[in-house]
């Protein structure tokens, strides 16, 4: 696979730290609306060259463009790639309204194009060992589930923060894909949803960076709780938000008949994965059993090149994540439960995978 990556912001670095792991991905590209990111990208990496928008996506030896644009771009870059005739991946969410998503898939079913959707943590060996838990029944019967993220909000680090309180931002519409892609992973796919949102204030301090004491608004909810109804039939209650300062409870538990699991965080690869079973005293740590071992960013790239079809970090999972997401807005303001349109498939588990290095 040959990659060319539009986006050199702060989500880039982790990609580049991943290429040469992939024996199946090479970076050849790098482009950039600041093009001075994109010349000290490829000046750092042997073989890359640094282009224009226009240029990388019309580049012959681009197949697979990866879209590391601000929310708000994700759709746009994403249909001039499938016109283009490049297959893409893009990082979460995968649009920001559920009609842009929807063009998207639309654009490269006719275009016969793949399509691959950050994030691909659930690729991991926290998350695939929780899921090989609850395959071989260990919980028993899959009753319910939670899925916390809390934090004050990351204007405190990040230089360039305005996307993150804007629409298509906010803490569902960013940390919310990790939880949800995680919880869909493991417990399929969601049918309803009902949901509740707030906004603690209207405006935010950066904290750091060059624009440090800096205020900017906040146009979006800060504050999300929502109880996802899985069609499966089990409770996955969700809540995301900036506004508080932490917890300590698990980043997400599932609730069996049998027991109840205890999962790492979904925004890393890895991680404990411990179970408390009935009957049994205290939590129980089990042992890595799946997943992509030492994955980090990029991975779902390594797997589609693999894969060519039924992608596990996959558009179609994507958008559906970015629906029930949406979904739960809508809900939040209007006091209703919302169904959703559209379904997708459990996304394959993964077998227990070291990758050999590449040498590029």
């Amino acid at each position: 696979m040959k990659v060319g990556m539009i986006g050199c912001g702060v989500i880039a670095a982790q990609y580049l730290a991943t290429f040469g792991h992939l024996p199946d991905v090479e970076l050849v590209a790098v482009a950039d609306l600041n093009a001075a990111r994109a010349e000290a990208v490829a000046a750092e990496h042997e073989g890359v060259r640094a282009l224009s928008v226009d240029a990388l996506l019309s580049d012959p030896e681009v197949d697979t463009v990866l879209n590391l644009t601000i929310p708000a771009a994700h759709a746009e870059i994403d249909l001039k790639a499938i016109a283009a005739g490049k297959h893409i991946y893009s990082e979460k969410p995968f649009a920001v309204t559920t009609e842009e998503g929807r063009a998207v898939l639309a654009a490269a079913e006719q275009a016969g194009v793949l399509v691959g959707s950050a994030p691909d943590t659930v690729l991991g060996t926290g998350t695939q060992t929780a899921r090989a838990a609850i395959d071989e029944g260990l919980i028993g019967l899959p009753i319910a589930a939670t899925a916390t993220m809390v934090c004050p909000g990351h204007e405190r680090w990040h230089p360039q923060p305005d996307f993150y309180y804007k629409p298509g931002g906010g803490p569902l519409l960013d940390m919310g894909p990790y939880y949800i892609h995680a919880l869909v992973t493991l417990l399929g796919p969601v049918a309803s949803v009902i949901g509740a949102a707030s906004r603690a204030r209207d405006t935010r301090t950066i904290g750091s960076g060059p624009r440090a004491g800096e205020t900017i608004p906040v146009s979006t909810d800060t504050h999300v709780t929502a109880v996802l109804i899985h069609e499966s039939g089990v409770l996955s209650t969700l809540v995301m938000s900036f506004d508080a300062v932490a917890t300590s409870i698990h980043p997400i538990e599932i609730h069996g008949s049998e027991g109840t699991l205890a999962v790492p965080d979904p925004n890393h690869f890895a991680g404990e994965v411990s179970i408390r079973r009935l009957g049994g005293e205290g939590w129980e740590a089990l042992p890595v059993s799946a997943g992509y071992e030492d994955a980090s960013r990029g991975i779902g790239l390594q797997d589609m090149a693999l894969r060519d079809e039924q992608l596990r970090a996959s558009g179609q999972l994507g958008q559906h994540v970015l629906e029930t997401m949406n979904a739960v807005l809508e809900s939040a303001h209007s006091g209703n439960r919302v169904e959703i349109a559209s379904t997708c498939e459990r996304p394959e588990a993964v077998a227990l995978t070291a990758l050999e290095p590449s040498a590029l």
